[in-house]
């Protein structure tokens, strides 16, 4: 079957294959992470421009004529977004140091196109699921040159359409949804909503002997006020946004320095809610750069490790044929080491759930 072509993305001249590299129309739906932000600032932080000057008179033109749409309709550049909405944009790859923005082009080494068939999951005509490796944005911007997104286009340049259907961070390795159509974009966001019906789940280890009885935390959290790559969140119970994590023990070692291998359940999808939720319950996870504990991680010996946390598992319902999916991955082998030295096993049996 061949895959829709995006209403709002022009066809190839027939005979002729599109450049892999040409700026596309963008319906970029909300997440939590940018509840109640300016519009105007979203768009500088979704075009890596939130660092540059000359940008901002190019997104409030784009904006003042009705190119950024947002659920459909035309916003002012102050207008306040929230996690489900819609936002249109435009055909402009990066605005970086270039007020005329265009021609830009992000520059994709040929590793990584080489390596894209490999990471498929699932494909069929309404979707892709990705096994994302950890390091890869889910798409350019904030200082990224190219994403998942724009390495996906590049190396299938004749798909009508491919665009996000959610993310995970950058540092996160495991499975993303990627909508082939329209029809199966609109219909996994929904999906994908807080209050959707789409289930994720993640493996991870982190420091410490996790308590058996501990199977839920539920810790308001907030960002920390400032823009970029370098904001933080932590928690406040009294001005954060609600948040619950529901935590299993799959292993743990009986010895020092300790460590438990867990799945996470994500009932809501703040950022970096599992991160901030382990720290907080004094079991941060291992090779966390922005939340985790260096000391502990040296403790552990060898190379010091990515995050280790990885989207494990999907459960959802087909976009189209309306079916229940579910896909899983494994962790990546870089894991291995780490989990060696910790005296974790992958393929353990599950402890007994203490009443």
């Amino acid at each position: 079957m061949t895959a829709r072509r995006h209403p709002e993305t022009p066809a190839a001249p027939a005979g002729e294959n599109p450049p892999a590299d040409r700026p596309r129309v963008r319906l970029e739906t909300v997440d939590e992470r940018s509840d109640g932000q300016r519009l105007d600032n979203f768009l500088l932080r979704e075009l890596g421009a939130q660092h540059d000057k000359q940008p901002r008179a190019l997104i409030y033109r784009l904006i003042r004529k009705g190119q950024v749409r947002v659920n459909k309709k035309r916003a002012k550049p102050h207008s306040r977004l929230h996690p489900g909405d819609v936002v249109r944009i435009p055909p402009v790859r990066d605005l970086r140091g270039d007020p005329s923005a265009g021609s830009t082009r992000a520059t994709i080494p040929s590793g990584w196109l080489e390596r894209v068939e490999g990471m498929i999951r699932h494909e069929d005509e309404a979707m892709l699921v990705i096994d994302k490796p950890a390091g890869l944005a889910a798409h350019a911007g904030s200082g990224y040159d190219f994403g998942l997104i724009e390495l996906l286009r590049a190396a299938r340049p004749n798909a009508g359409m491919l665009e996000l259907a959610h993310r995970i961070d950058r540092e996160t390795s495991g499975l993303i949804v990627v909508a082939k159509s329209r029809e199966a974009l609109l219909a996994l966001q929904e999906a994908f909503r807080p209050e959707g019906e789409a289930k994720k789940s993640y493996l991870l280890v982190c420091h410490g002997h996790w308590p058996q009885d501990l199977r839920s935390v539920t810790a308001p959290l907030i960002k920390e006020q400032g823009e970029g790559r370098a904001h933080r969140v932590t928690v406040d119970s009294r001005n954060g946004k609600s948040a619950r994590t529901d935590f299993e023990v799959l292993a743990r070692n009986a010895r020092e320095p300790g460590a438990t291998l867990l799945r996470a359940t994500l009932h809501t999808g703040r950022t970096h809610q599992i991160r901030v939720h382990c720290r907080h319950a004094g079991h941060p996870i291992v090779g966390d750069s922005k939340y985790g504990d260096r000391k502990r991680d040296r403790e552990l010996g060898g190379k010091r490790p990515g995050l280790m946390l990885h989207a494990h598992r999907l459960t959802l319902t087909h976009p189209t044929h309306r079916g229940r999916l579910t896909i899983t991955s494994e962790p990546p082998r870089e894991w291995t080491g780490v989990l060696e030295r910790a005296g974790l096993d992958l393929n353990s049996p599950h402890p007994p759930q203490s009443n």
